[in-house]
């Protein structure tokens, strides 16, 4: 994965208070143009775990957003798996996963979670054979037998967050985002998860972007760690000579 450059900018309305102002706004806008991120440069290698942190409103989102091509960015370039996140093609978002922790599971709240996961298995053009042993694996590792014929609306946070685990990985991806993971997660829970991350990243030779305010998601599971600040890379390096965490609390 290689990020050049990249920027990100909004246009958003802006007005003054008062009815008065709100009339007068619909024939004349202003606008105000925001930076969400600005300049980003980084490279990550297949099978990195790298923390991406900083506080909120860096514009870590944004950039997952852009690397996983469901935003274009308005400067600079990024090839993820050789091609460009933003151009959407089938085959390359076969291979990237995008799991955010405040809404771990897409689709229809009535359906079962075995019906996300055949779902999956039709959309991503799963062999039969390639369903059957990594959803028996993801079942194992995950704790999921007991969810499987139950609805989604029906689960805790926690489930969702293992069931939405099982639905994104049983097409395998070769690069994964995961924002804010365990957030709402108890500790037992968390620490499952993160332990269930580190393996599938050793065992799949995926390459993990991994956002978190949890300084023990973040230690547990990344050497590499990229802090970005105002929209911009303030340090990429090791965990061990960030004080990130130190200076700003359990961030």
């Amino acid at each position: 994965m290689s990020v050049k450059g990249l920027g990100m900018t909004y246009r958003a309305p802006v007005r003054e208070a008062g009815l008065r102002s709100a009339l007068r706004s619909a024939v004349h806008r202003h606008y105000r143009h925001i930076e969400a991120v600005s300049e980003l440069t980084f490279d990550l290698h297949a099978g990195e775990v790298v923390g991406f942190v900083g506080p909120n409103g860096a514009g870590k989102t944004t950039t997952m957003k852009i690397l996983s091509g469901i935003l274009h960015p308005t400067a600079g370039e990024a090839r993820v798996l050789g091609q460009i996140p933003w151009r959407r093609k089938h085959d390359y978002l076969k291979q990237i996963a995008l799991v955010r922790g405040s809404q771990p599971i897409g689709g229809p709240a009535e359906l079962t979670v075995m019906d996300s996961l055949r779902y999956q298995q039709i959309l991503y053009e799963i062999p039969k054979p390639d369903f059957r042993a990594n959803l028996a694996e993801l079942v194992e590792l995950l704790d999921l037998d007991s969810l499987l014929d139950r609805q989604v609306r029906a689960l805790s946070l926690g489930e969702r967050m293992r069931a939405g685990l099982a639905i994104t990985l049983v097409y395998r991806p070769k690069v994964l985002f995961l924002d804010e993971p365990t957030i709402g997660l108890d500790v037992t829970a968390a620490a499952a998860l993160r332990r269930f991350i580190a393996g599938y990243a050793v065992q799949s030779g995926a390459t993990v972007l991994l956002t978190s305010h949890y300084v023990t998601d973040v230690e547990s599971l990344c050497e590499r760690v990229i802090l970005i600040e105002e929209s911009r890379v303030r340090y990429d390096g090791s965990f061990a000579s960030l004080d990130y965490f130190d200076r700003e609390g359990n961030r």
